[in-house]
């Protein structure tokens, strides 16, 4: 049976992604394959049978988890690990345990990073583009709130980009 690359994350509102997007059209390479979202689990293999269980799973994770408020208030990097800058969503329990509860139980646990909400603006920069696009950003600041109330199960084309497979509404 073959595996096909998932990820979940969680698309903010269009006013958020307007934001994103006025940076990542020029800064973010991958900006055509998926929008601006916040990764809740990077990308894992699964096949069909796999991917069943996972969205058993997910369901009862939505039903645990109510609708929630992000903020982001400031830009960050990744730096020196990579040359990535990203709107920085303010830690929040509720992004916290979603996260968590999709590194147990069915879900392959392959967590490269610890968890660090972020919306990515810019990647994959010289050392140069990053440390111009970072210092300029760096003192700019946002007043971005969000009101969350679902995530996505997303599935990768062989084009690269990526497709929402399921969505969950949280607290149902």
């Amino acid at each position: 049976m073959s595996k096909l690359n998932y990820g979940i994350a969680i698309f903010p509102s269009k006013e958020v992604q307007d934001v994103a997007n006025s940076y990542r059209m020029r800064y973010d390479p991958h900006y055509s394959y998926i929008p601006p979202h916040i990764t809740l689990k990077e990308k894992f293999q699964a096949d069909k049978d796999e991917i069943a269980k996972i969205e058993e799973e997910l369901e009862k994770i939505s039903s645990q988890v109510k609708p929630f408020e992000i903020e982001i208030k400031k830009v960050s990097s990744f730096s020196p690990v990579t040359n990535t800058v990203y709107l920085k969503v303010e830690p929040n329990e509720s992004l916290q345990t979603l996260s968590d509860k999709m590194h147990e139980g069915n879900f392959p646990d392959q967590r490269e990073f610890s968890f660090v909400p972020h919306i990515t603006i810019s990647q994959d920069l010289s050392e140069d583009e990053h440390s111009d696009i970072f210092g300029s950003l760096q003192m700019s600041s946002f007043d971005l709130k969000d009101q969350i109330d679902r995530f996505q199960l997303l599935y990768q084309l062989e084009d690269k980009t990526w497709t929402v497979y399921e969505t969950f509404k949280l607290g149902r």
